[in-house]
């Protein structure tokens, strides 16, 4: 117990030492320096603060809880717009300089961040994804926002351009807009990468609506900002390492000169005065710099009020994500929210177990039920704890107060899910995640089950192990050959000798094998007989079981009147010894205290045919998270899901009858029985379940966790356990050469200056971006009660129509506008929502808050006609919307395809690299486009998954036989592949599996790729969610190599033909790659005709 709390004082006392040792405050971000570069406004601690571009005192000008940030000047020096969440979204709000309530301007619940005012001063400039201009080609998605204005005094939203322009910034005219662009998914903190998807900055001219590239660095170039005289940009580009400001010419062919000269830390937020002043943030504080003057850091005191409540007492009653119930099964140890519970089952006293700010796992009972074992992660690694009831003259975990805490394993390795023996004196548990150890609590001495050779851990918890009923064997999952991702079953000696037998070499996937029938048996989980995705992965399981011995096989095989007769004979013998050990007792003189230890039988295995002895136990294939065999081996208890969510089923062996004993309808898992096999327990979305076998009756175990959290603690502890993963699980053991313990030691130094997971997930991001990989970056995904929700009627709006109402472009296909008897229609204008006048200068979206899925009544105007009317139709949400706009988006490209070729080419395009997009492939492919002369696979804006062997197999079919009977053609082999011409269209905007699909297509000589080049992601990732619920970050940890031995990850794969699409044609509905793509199959079916 000391060490639990000198281990507990020193973490909080590393944490006061640390704010101590901060000079000034640190993590200021988003600067925006006034007109007259006299003053700075920035985001600390999710509020916006002001202060003297010399520096000095920071005075706070916004005081709300949201989180407000991105801020930016009027010209005239007076008001300040930014980004706050206010409704649970961002929108743009403005503020007088000076302090005040600030005014909110925009009001869709899409995020809208401010970048600029117009150089009157009368519109602030933002972007967001709100609604694609009709003619816009551009795959309809989140990451592709549109440039937008709305009047200062709120108003209408009035759409500048269709296609991505962040940052954007005008020129001192007013003419010129600067932008960088954006072209696809990646995560916005990552540094040092060069491929095609980095950021480019470019100038739009709003008089001629012309585009033009100005930077060519095949890394990433940001924040641009006009000079004075509008002859050159300044911008932050990775061209010469980490970020800095550079400057280049506005003319073609100008170099790119640098301005400033920093190194391991990256310069963001590049803002500018109207003389030229610089202001940006480096290494989590401001600097200012003039033109040819050297970095100035802007030293700033803030004195603030602790605005985020450190401590937090909170009760949950659902929220477990483990559990393991006791061998009396009167009480049930849990997790949640990182901490050790324990419960009553029969009256809902809970007791929590482990106070730290760390997280605990794997946490379960000792037989005798007296301890509780588990690992926990502190002081820097993951070691395995065990904890007492202090006093013997309380029985129970639930009813205890003063508990002892001990170490079990302290390595310097990490150690992972700890089991007991079932004798309670030694403990097995995973060193460095993959090797299977044992430590004898009386020795300490530790020896190895399993190599961890033999196990690759994709996600913490993810081995499987069982000790057997004798202690002196184990179960557990491994590859005996690489074999990734099915496993084995293996049966392992316990002594350390590291013997082991393969008991399964199926092909398939076997997994989660149990011991059952007191060990004379084993079931497990097996996807042989399951039907599979068709494409991708995934499968439907069966349970299986495997008999150790011919006599168990023998019994399991008896009928249920032999059984019957059996179990008759072994209770009479049973009865009869019972009554022979009394009669010897006596003579013997015990006394009645005395007690015989009992004798656990030695198992006895018989594995030569084996084979000859596995059993399918369940009937039907299905989703199948857990099952027990009840010891005599004539029933099954599974959780298995058919419709819509788990249900319990049970198999009665003997009477070979199976039915569902109850519905659950949500996730159900971690299947446990009692000893005495009178009830089942189960995990049910985050809630403890218990089931009693005689009556088949549900009921739900109450618990009342009461916990506190302390926020900073809790995030110092995340912060280290992110850095840690990072440093055991990136695929890259190098970690791309990057000094990460530095990078631990610089951005730990912001932790105390954090207050929300808005910073602390941005901070973290950053750090992760130091390591230029895919599929990493920090997540925090805020949840606000309440939050707007703008409803949608599924039209395109017409841009350019500034009188009463709103006036429709076109109506999209599947819109809730489209019914038999509606005269709505493309030119209608729509006068009021629910009775509410739509007026010019006025925004309309404020009308459709919290509309989806409801009746919404509109007044409607035929301006060609002068006919007035009324309809009643159901809004739709956000995200419908985006359904009908993806559906639109392909059916204009298939259109186009058709109409370029006539008619001979085909179009499908792949929204994601799973077994539903495979599905819709093959569908077109081998059905409505069988007839076609070729293909276009199109995989723009995929995000990925795992489909391109499946995809590659698909395509590369070659005709070999064809069948006619009596001189009829009927059809051809292969049967289920394409063996005509394709070609694959690839973008910037092609992410993790679908980048390998265009590799493998391509290495394989398939066909050509046409687009853009897509930039190397192929890496597998874990994106491992917190105890924090709200936070999750990536962890891309398996690489993939060429037959070279060169990571694909960040090794762009290089178009046949590379086109790109310009962002005037993106805007006037020019499919470039899409045309050249037809062009190219074109030529080639011309010549095959040759």
């Amino acid at each position: 117990m000391l060490k639990k709390i000198f281990s507990i004082s020193l973490f909080f006392y590393i944490i006061t030492i640390g704010i101590g040792q901060v000079n000034g405050s640190l993590w200021l971000r988003y600067p925006a320096v006034s007109p007259n570069g006299k003053t700075i406004v920035f985001n600390y601690k999710g509020d916006l603060y002001k202060v003297d571009t010399k520096g000095g005192t920071a005075i706070i000008l916004t005081t709300n809880p949201a989180y407000d940030f991105m801020p930016v000047w009027s010209p005239d020096g007076k008001t300040v717009a930014f980004a706050s969440n206010r409704f649970g979204n961002y929108d743009v709000f403005t503020i007088p300089i000076e302090g005040g309530i600030p005014t909110r301007l925009t009001f869709h619940s899409n995020n809208e961040y401010p970048s600029t005012f117009s150089i009157d001063g009368e519109n602030i400039i933002f972007s967001a994804q709100i609604q694609d201009n009709s003619k816009n080609i551009q795959f309809p998605d989140n990451i592709l926002s549109e440039l937008y204005s709305v009047p200062t005094t709120s108003g209408r939203v009035n759409q500048i351009l269709t296609t991505p322009a962040e940052d954007a910034n005008f020129s001192p005219n007013g003419k010129l807009i600067v932008y960088q662009d954006r072209k696809g998914y990646e995560d916005p903190w990552r540094k040092h990468h060069k491929s095609a998807v980095t950021r480019d900055i470019w100038i739009y001219n709003t008089e001629t609506g012309k585009h033009e590239k100005i930077t060519s660095f095949n890394g990433e170039d940001r924040n641009p900002v006009f000079s004075i005289d509008s002859k050159s940009i300044f911008y932050l580009t990775e061209q010469w390492g980490s970020f800095n400001v550079a400057t280049i010419s506005t003319e073609q062919g100008g170099e790119p000169k640098q301005i400033s000269f920093f190194d391991k830390h990256p310069v963001r937020f590049l803002t500018k005065s109207n003389n030229d002043l610089l202001c940006y943030q480096h290494n989590g504080e401001l600097y200012t710099q003039t033109i040819g003057g050297q970095p100035q850091k802007v030293n700033i005191n803030i004195l603030s009020d602790q605005t985020e409540t450190t401590l937090s007492y909170e009760t949950r009653t659902k929220g477990a994500t483990e559990m393991s119930v006791s061998p009396d099964g009167k009480e049930i140890a849990f997790i949640l929210r990182g901490d050790v519970f324990v419960t009553s089952t029969d009256y809902g006293t809970t007791k929590r177990i482990t106070k730290t700010s760390e997280q605990e796992r794997s946490v379960s009972f000792s037989p005798d039920g007296k301890k509780l074992l588990y690992a926990s992660e502190r002081n820097g690694s993951w070691k395995i704890y065990q904890t007492s009831i202090f006093s013997k003259d309380e029985p129970n975990f639930s009813l205890s107060t003063l508990l002892k805490e001990e170490p079990i394993v302290e390595l310097s390795d990490e150690t992972f899910q700890p089991a007991y023996s079932p004798d309670g004196k030694e403990v097995a548990f995973l060193k460095e995640r993959t090797t299977l150890c044992v430590i004898n609590l009386e020795s300490k001495q530790i020896r190895t089950i399993l190599d961890g050779r033999f196990n690759y851990s994709y996600s913490d918890g993810d081995q499987w192990y069982q000790w057997s009923p004798d202690g002196k064997w184990f179960l557990a999952c491994f590859n005996e050959y690489p074999s990734w991702p099915d496993t084995e079953v293996g049966l392992i000696n316990a002594n350390g000798s590291g013997k082991f037998s393969n008991l399964t070499k199926s092909g398939y996937a076997d997994n989660s094998p149990k011991w059952m029938m007191n060990g004379k048996s084993v079931i497990w989980f097996n996807d042989k007989m399951g039907m599979r995705s068709h494409g991708s992965w995934g499968s439907e399981f069966d349970i299986y079981g495997m008999f150790l011995t011919q006599e168990a096989f023998d019994e399991f095989n008896l009928t249920k009147q032999e059984w019957e007769l059996l179990k008759e004979k072994r209770k009479k013998e049973k009865e009869e010894k019972e009554k022979t050990d009394k009669e010897k007792d006596s003579k013997d003189k015990k006394t009645k205290d005395e007690k015989k230890e009992k004798v656990t039988e030695t198992l006895k295995f018989e594995l030569d045919n084996l084979d000859d002895r596995k059993v399918r136990l369940t009937i039907n294939s299905s989703n199948i998270s857990d099952a027990i065999l009840v010891p005599e081996g004539d029933k099954l208890y599974y959780l298995s899901k058919f419709e819509k969510g788990y249900d319990l089923w049970v198999r009665n062996i003997k009477d070979n009858e199976t039915k569902l004993l109850l519905k659950i309808d949500g996730f159900a898992g971690n299947l446990q029985m009692d000893k005495d096999g009178k009830n089942l327990f189960f995990l049910s979305n985050g809630s403890l379940m218990k089931v009693e076998i005689s009556s088949n009756k549900l009921s739900n175990i109450n618990f009342k966790a009461e916990f506190d959290i302390n926020y900073p603690a809790e995030r110092a502890y995340l912060f280290e356990h992110i850095w840690r993963q990072i440093s055991k699980k990136f695929y890259d053991p190098n970690l791309h050469n990057v000094d990460w313990k530095f990078y631990k030691e610089e951005y730990s130094r912001f932790l105390p200056n954090i207050n929300n997971n808005f910073d602390f997930s941005e901070m973290v991001s950053e750090m992760l971006g130091e390591l230029n990989g895919s599929h990493t970056g920090c997540r925090y995904y805020s949840k606000p009660d309440n939050a707007d929700q703008t409803g949608s009627l599924g039209v395109f709006y017409d841009n350019t129509y500034r009188g009463n109402g709103v006036k429709i472009a076109e109506v999209i296909e599947k819109s809730p506008l489209i019914r038999a008897k509606s005269k709505i229609k493309a030119g209608i204008i729509i006068e009021k929502i629910d009775g509410i006048e739509i007026v010019a200068d006025k925004d309309f979206y404020s009308l459709l808050n919290r509309k989806a899925d409801k009746q919404v009544f509109l007044d409607l105007l035929n301006p060609e006609t002068g006919e007035k009317w009324t309809e009643i139709v159901k809004a739709i949400s956000i995200r419908e919307e985006n359904e009908l706009l993806y559906l639109r988006w392909v059916k204009t490209r298939k259109f186009e395809a058709e109409k370029l070729s006539n008619g001979r080419i085909g179009y499908i395009h792949v929204r994601g690299m799973d077994s539903e997009s495979f599905r819709e492939v093959y569908s077109e492919l081998l059905g409505r486009d069988i007839n076609k002369e070729a293909i276009i696979i199109d995989t723009r804006f995929n995000g990925g998954g795992w489909l391109h062997d499946d995809l590659a197999t698909l395509l590369s079919g070659k005709r070999y036989a064809n069948f006619v009977p009596r001189g009829q053609y009927i059809g051809s082999e292969p049967i289920s592949k394409w063996s005509k011409p394709s070609i694959v269209l690839v973008s910037e905007g092609n992410y993790s599996d679908a980048h390998a699909f265009p590799y493998t297509y391509k290495t394989l000589n398939i066909g050509k790729l046409v687009g853009m080049p897509v930039p190397g992601t192929m890496t597998a990732v874990w994106w491992e969610d917190q105890q924090d619920p709200s936070l999750v970050f990536g962890i891309p940890q398996i690489g993939v190599k060429d037959m070279n031995g060169n990571y694909l990850e960040n090794h762009q794969t290089e178009p046949d033909i590379k086109v790109m699409i310009t962002p005037e044609d993106a805007a006037n509905g020019n499919d470039t790659q899409l045309k050249a793509a037809v062009d190219e199959l074109i030529k080639q079916l011309d010549n095959q005709k040759k």
